[in-house]
């Protein structure tokens, strides 16, 4: 028994939103939804599960990312019609195997993220950068009364990783964000770090509203490196000698 115990491990209860996911999920293979079907709007979904608006709001954020569906400016939510969960399933199931090794993960996330403030800055559209603000102000309101703004920073990024258009980089983006969800809080629980975030995130923000790409990812990757730093003492012997950050540079 005592053998096994270091086997198996109790199984976690899942969220509200989790169950969503997986009643979507489950309708769409048994042919309910189709590709190319409009989901119902989020007040009747919430009605028809039982649930908040906000579980069914995250779980709708989950299946987006996952390429199962896709949301149409003004126009609601649909069945996507080429899911791009194939071709992205094996490199998150990478991502899964290495969810003990924190500091792996973080040094991938700093290699993609400020890519993803490069593509936002020459992608966002007006809506999305209301929705970065909304956000933004968000977690000034949440660290102002003394709590951390956890998911409301995970949400500024998510935002920001959506409006590169391209799905392939959301979903992965948004499995590393739940992976280092633990080191995200851990951060964000240290004396100055929230108020600091929140300038990188305006940071950030300015750049993207102004188009300007280069400044966008600067920021981002030093915002990043900033975390990495506070939590891991320093990056200097993980940071790369031309590797991918400066490959992306001579590409352009």
């Amino acid at each position: 028994m005592k053998q096994h115990s270091k086997l198996f491990k109790p199984i976690k209860k899942t969220k509200v939103y989790e169950e969503i996911v997986a009643k979507i999920k489950d309708m769409i293979e048994k042919g309910r939804f189709k590709s190319g079907d409009q989901l119902p709007v989020e007040r009747e979904l919430a009605e028809v599960f039982r649930v908040s608006r906000s579980s069914v709001r995250e779980a709708l954020r989950s299946l987006e990312s996952q390429g199962l569906l896709e949301s149409r400016q003004g126009n609601g939510t649909y069945i996507a019609s080429q899911p791009v969960e194939s071709l992205v399933n094996p490199l998150a199931s990478v991502i899964f195997t290495e969810k003990d090794d924190q500091m792996e993960l973080f040094e991938m996330r700093r290699m993609i993220e400020p890519q993803l403030a490069y593509l936002a800055a020459e992608r966002a559209t007006e809506e999305e950068i209301s929705m970065l603000e909304k956000a933004l102000a968000l977690q000034e309101e949440e660290i102002g009364r003394g709590e951390s703004g956890t998911d409301v920073d995970k949400n500024f990024h998510y935002i920001m990783a959506r409006a590169t258009k391209n799905k392939a980089l959301l979903r992965i983006t948004d499995n590393i964000m739940d992976l280092l969800a633990e080191s995200r809080e851990q951060y964000l629980q240290v004396e100055g770090r929230p108020q600091k975030s929140i300038l990188r995130h305006r940071e950030v923000l300015d750049a993207i509203r102004a188009g300007d790409r280069d400044r966008a990812e600067e920021v981002m990757r030093e915002h990043l490196m900033d975390i990495e730093a506070s939590l891991f003492g320093g990056t200097e012997r993980r940071r790369p000698k031309g590797g991918i950050d400066n490959s992306l540079k001579e590409r352009r």
